[in-house]
């Protein structure tokens, strides 16, 4: 299977570099080099990954980010030159998968790729069932999620979270944990990345998000579901 990866980046050079590399590897690269050309492409290609930069002609990345988040899960990689923990947390709490600052070698590019792309695998996830919980029914192996039949449009990290739980049940995780697993990177002490992701994704699965019954906080830990 030939992955399409979709980079929305204005700069010349740096599309040439990455379109290059990543065709040697094997994959079909497409490129917009503005944010509004980016979201065409998107919504009328079939895409595996997104390669984000923030600052874009006539729509910035974040609102680009925005807008997939909207309707698709598809694996977004942000490419900046803005470099802090602060800007990393901003963006990764918008729904972004991974974070690659300006200037990146391409060894790294491909390695990042490749990393997102076998976590978002659909194919891939070992576990030939469905959670059927009330009125949520999980599907573990195509990375959907439905409530009453009716699709979820989750982010893959709230799908990651999601299922990290489903398929551990009456296990309690902090967020150290969870952000472990999930983000498969150190922690570095950002509660509201968490609490955002856990909010987001309580608002589209529980009846009442203030009194969540699926993924229950437990105070001064963490978050648990009891099966």
């Amino acid at each position: 299977m030939v992955h399409t990866i979709l980079l929305i980046e204005d700069n010349a050079i740096v599309c040439q570099m990455v379109t290059a590399v990543l065709t040697k590897e094997g994959f079909r690269v497409l490129i917009a080099e503005t944010g509004d050309l980016g979201l065409e492409l998107f919504f009328k290609e079939s895409v595996d990954l997104v390669l984000l930069d923030l600052m874009l002609p006539n729509i910035s990345g974040d609102e680009v980010l925005m807008r997939i988040r909207q309707k698709s899960p598809v694996p977004v990689i942000i490419i900046s030159a803005k470099d802090t923990d602060v800007e990393k947390a901003i963006r990764l709490s918008l729904g972004a998968d991974d974070y690659l600052a300006k200037p990146f070698s391409m060894i790294e590019l491909v390695a990042r790729v490749k990393a997102v792309l076998r976590r978002s695998n659909r194919g891939n996830f070992g576990l030939p069932h469905e959670k059927i919980i009330g009125n949520l029914k999980i599907d573990l192996d195509n990375f959907e999620a439905f409530i009453d039949n009716h699709p979820l449009f989750l982010t893959l990290k709230e799908y990651q979270i999601l299922k990290l739980f489903v398929t551990n049940p009456n296990q309690v995780f902090t967020k150290v944990q969870i952000y472990s697993k999930v983000w498969n990177d150190t922690y570095f002490q950002n509660d509201n990345l968490i609490n955002v992701h856990m909010r987001r994704l309580r608002e589209k699965i529980e009846k009442d998000p203030s009194k969540p019954e699926i993924i229950k906080t437990i105070w001064g830990i963490g978050y648990k579901y009891e099966e």
